[in-house]
C-alpha cells in the first residue's frame, strides 16, 4: 500500500495544479531577492544624488536671479503726547523713524548665454553637469514718487539710495559685479544680514536728488557658475528674457513658459525667450519696510539629464516580476508539454540567475555605458540559463526555445526603457502579444490531468 508521503510526492510530480502552485509559490519567494536588488539601486541612486549635491555645492547650485532693485530710505514721524512732571503739562514729542522702500524696474531685459562644461565634474564614479552663464542685464527704473503713500519727497534720503541684487548663488559669481547707473559704476558688496541673505548691495548713488529724479537707466553684466537650473524673477513692469545654451535637453520650468514660436531645440543646444508683464504676476512694483521672497514667481530652464543609468536600472527592475514570471512560465509549459520533470530547486536556480541580471546591470553601468552594461548582463544570464536548461531539458529544441524567449524579453524591455513618450503604449502592446503567444502555446495541453 502506497504511503501518504508517496502519494503526495506523486501528486506534486504529476498534477498540473500542484506544479502551477509550486511555480507560483517560488515566484513569490523570488520577489524577496528582487526587492533587495531594487533597494540596492535606490541606495546607489541616493548616493549619486548626495555626491552630485556636494559637487554642485562647490561649483555653484541652482541660480535664481532677482534684481536690480532700488533701496530707497525715507523718514516717517511718530508723535507721542508725553506728560512733563516739572511743568505739570503735556508736550508733543516727535520721533523720527527710518524706513526703506524697494522699487522695481519699469523695464527689465536679460540676455543669458548658458554654456555647460564639455567635461562634467567628477568625483569617484559620479559626475555632475554644471554650467557657466553670461548675463547681460539692462533696463530703467521709474521716477521715484511715493505721494500715493503720503510720503513727501523731502523725507526721502536722496543721497542714501542704493541698489540691491538678489541671487541664490552668491559664491558662483565669477566677475567683479558693478551696476552702471546715473553715470556711475556702482560696486556691489554682500551684506551679512538675515534680512538681506543672498543679496549684494551697492554704495550710495551719488548726485541723485529730487531735482534729478527721473527715469534711471541701468545695466550690468554677470558671469556665474551654476548647476541644475537658471531662473529669473520677473520684477520688471515688463520683463524680457532671452536664453541660449549648448545643452540639448532643456526643461522650461516655473510660472511662465517661453513665448510661442521662440523655443528652438537642436542637437547643438536650445534657444528660448520669455515676456512677462506686471498684469501677469500678483505683486506690485513697490514694497515698503520689507522685501518679500518672490521666488515662487521664478521662471527659467532646468538642464536635465533625460534618463541616467540609475533611472534606467530602476525602470528595468520594475519589469523583473514579468521577466521572472514569464521565464518560469515557459519552463512550466515545456514541462507540461514534454513530461520532463523539473525540480523546484531548479526553478529557484533559474529565478536567482534572472535576479542576478539586475545586480550585474547596476554594477557594470557604474563604470560603463548603460547599453554595454545591459548587453553584458543580458548575454551572461542568457548563456547561463541556456546551458543550465540544456542539462535539465536534454536535447537542443527546448533550450533554444528558452534562449529565444529570454532574448526577446530582454530586447523588449530595453526598447521600453529607451522610450519616453510611448513607453506605456509599447509596453501594453507587447504584453498583449506575449499573452496571445502563451494562450496559443498552451492550447493543446491537457489541463484535466489533476
Amino acid at each position: 500500500m502506497e504511503s501518504k508521503k508517496g502519494k503526495f510526492t506523486s501528486w506534486l510530480r504529476n498534477s498540473i495544479t500542484a506544479r502551477m502552485l509550486v511555480v507560483g509559490f517560488l515566484l513569490v519567494v523570488l520577489l524577496i531577492p528582487l526587492e533587495f536588488v531594487k533597494s540596492l539601486i535606490s541606495e546607489r541612486a541616493y548616493r549619486q544624488e548626495e555626491v552630485v549635491r556636494e559637487i554642485n555645492d562647490k561649483w555653484g547650485n541652482e541660480v535664481i536671479l532677482s534684481g536690480p532693485i532700488l533701496k530707497v530710505p525715507y523718514k516717517t514721524y511718530k508723535q507721542e503726547k508725553v506728560y512733563i512732571q516739572k511743568t505739570k503739562s503735556y508736550e508733543i514729542k516727535t520721533e523720527e523713524i527710518l524706513n526703506y522702500a524697494y522699487v522695481f524696474p519699469e523695464n527689465l531685459d536679460i540676455v543669458s548665454l548658458v554654456k555647460s562644461k564639455e567635461e562634467p565634474l567628477k568625483r569617484s564614479i559620479y559626475e555632475s553637469v554644471v554650467f557657466t552663464a553670461d548675463l547681460a542685464v539692462e533696463g530703467n527704473f521709474p521716477k521715484i514718487d511715493f505721494a500715493e503713500k503720503d510720503i513727501d519727497s523731502t523725507d526721502i534720503l536722496w543721497d542714501k539710495i542704493s541698489v540691491l541684487i538678489k541671487t541664490t548663488n552668491l559664491k558662483g559669481i565669477r566677475n567683479t559685479l558693478e551696476v552702471n547707473m546715473a553715470n556711475q559704476a556702482l560696486s556691489m558688496t554682500p551684506k551679512y544680514s538675515q534680512e538681506y541673505l543672498n543679496t549684494v548691495q551697492s554704495e550710495a548713488i551719488k548726485d541723485l536728488s529730487e531735482e534729478k529724479n527721473g527715469p534711471l537707466p541701468f545695466s550690468f553684466s554677470m558671469k556665474i557658475n551654476g548647476s541644475q537650473s537658471l531662473q529669473f524673477i520677473p520684477i520688471g513692469k515688463e520683463t524680457k528674457v532671452q536664453m541660449e545654451s549648448n545643452w540639448q535637453s532643456p526643461s522650461h520650468t516655473g510660472k511662465y513658459l517661453p513665448e510661442d514660436g521662440s523655443r528652438e531645440i537642436t542637437a547643438n543646444g536650445f534657444k528660448a525667450s520669455w515676456k512677462v508683464l506686471q498684469i501677469n504676476r500678483q505683486f506690485e512694483q513697490e514694497f515698503f519696510n520689507h522685501l518679500p521672497d518672490l521666488s515662487e514667481f521664478a521662471f527659467g530652464t532646468k538642464l536635465i539629464v533625460t534618463v541616467d543609468e540609475y533611472q534606467k536600472s530602476e525602470r528595468a527592475a520594475k519589469y523583473g516580476f514579468m521577466v521572472i514570471g514569464l521565464t518560469l512560465l515557459v519552463f512550466l509549459l515545456i514541462q507540461l508539454a514534454s513530461k520532463i520533470y523539473i525540480h523546484p530547486f531548479q526553478y529557484v536556480m533559474i529565478g536567482l540567475a534572472l535576479v542576478m541580471f539586475y545586480t550585474l546591470l547596476i554594477s557594470i553601468s557604474e563604470h560603463s555605458s548603460f547599453l554595454k552594461a545591459y548587453l553584458i548582463a543580458a548575454f551572461s544570464v542568457l548563456g547561463l540559463i541556456t546551458l543550465y536548461s540544456r542539462v535539465i531539458l536534454k536535447g537542443f529544441k527546448f533550450p533554444m526555445l528558452v534562449s529565444l524567449s529570454l532574448a526577446s524579453l530582454y530586447g523588449f524591455i530595453y526598447v521600453i526603457i529607451q522610450l519616453e513618450k510611448y513607453a506605456l503604449l509599447v509596453g501594453s502592446i507587447g504584453l498583449f502579444v506575449i499573452l496571445a503567444i502563451v494562450m496559443f502555446a498552451s492550447r493543446k495541453i491537457d489541463w484535466g490531468n489533476d
